[in-house]
């Protein structure tokens, strides 16, 4: 893969971050804008302090920091770009906007990628003039840890484009995997979100509360989920027991195509999880910081561990 390529990442907060420095310690150079003064004043700490929780020393640090280049407008940063990554907040017309501007801005061989979770491509982008070169890329959070990165085609995505982006994010120590659709939720978030329909109907009727729920996948399937996934893991046992299992409880599991009454309900009541102190769980601050500062480390020590 060419290094010293011109990237450019269009905000700078918890995602747009991880994306510039995954992209300059990958030996690219990236420019990154935000319309905010204070995530661009602080994006260079935030950065480092990413870096050193994923073992780098202070010389790296330097030289990776030396790659990247803070722009307040989004003209400075796209005008020479070879790939240029959005990720502003989850708001259609926001997103839109900002791919005009991109659009007016860099050059028309550059590839385009919106950076979402569950928001159709084709919606975000199908106002550009030349759709060819649009896909999307759904990073997962943190993007400087989780090694995923979906690419999803459009109907009017060129393939070269897609294989581009491919070999830029298998390059820079990613695992992308391709999404031939412009489906919401792509693929990861339909397969959490089948889950957590599940979960939280679960907690709804009275079967368990949402700590056992969490125990039960932390204790029993989510261990293995890293080195097994499900469609292997429905051959390691065999198809025709997965039909068994199937015919015996699909017929019960929920099927509502609406968000959740009692979800909603905690959400009207303002209890909005970790943030607010109360969600389906009480937490304190220190609960909620010592989960953050778990998952970090659990995901730094896979990075030994798996293959």
């Amino acid at each position: 893969m060419q290094k010293n390529l011109q990237t450019a990442v269009i905000g700078a907060g918890l995602m747009g971050h991880g994306i510039a420095l995954t992209l300059a310690r990958a030996g690219q150079y990236v420019r990154i804008s935000d319309p905010t003064e204070e995530a661009r004043a602080s994006v260079a700490q935030r950065i480092s302090d990413s870096l050193k929780t994923l073992g780098e020393d202070e010389g790296a640090i330097t030289k990776i920091l030396k790659r990247i280049e803070i722009c307040s407008a989004i003209e400075t940063a796209v005008h020479d770009a070879d790939f240029v990554f959005e990720a502003a907040p989850e708001k259609m017309d926001l997103k839109r906007a900002i791919f005009a501007e991109i659009e007016q801005h860099a050059p028309q061989g550059a590839v385009l990628a919106s950076n979402t979770s569950v928001m159709p491509i084709t919606q975000i982008m199908g106002e550009l003039r030349h759709k060819a070169r649009a896909l999307g890329t759904h990073w997962w959070n943190p993007p400087h840890m989780i090694p995923l990165v979906e690419v999803v085609s459009t109907d009017w995505t060129d393939p070269k484009c897609a294989d581009a982006m491919m070999a830029l994010l298998t390059d820079a120590g990613k695992t992308p995997v391709r999404v031939n659709k412009d489906v919401p939720g792509f693929i990861g978030n339909r397969l959490q979100h089948a889950l957590w329909r599940e979960a939280v109907s679960l907690v709804e009727n009275g079967i368990c509360d949402a700590e056992a729920v969490d125990t039960v996948i932390k204790s029993s399937f989510g261990r293995r989920l890293a080195v097994l996934g499900p469609l292997e893991n429905a051959d390691l046992v065999g198809t025709d027991l997965t039909l068994d299992i199937h015919e015996n409880v699909l017929f019960d599991l929920e099927r509502r195509d609406a968000p959740s009454p009692y979800l909603a309900q905690l959400v009207e009541e303002g209890r909005l999880g970790m943030k607010s102190g109360e969600g389906f769980r009480k937490w304190t601050a220190q609960e909620a910081d010592d989960v953050r500062a778990r998952v970090a480390q659990h995901l730094t020590r896979l990075e030994g561990i798996l293959p």
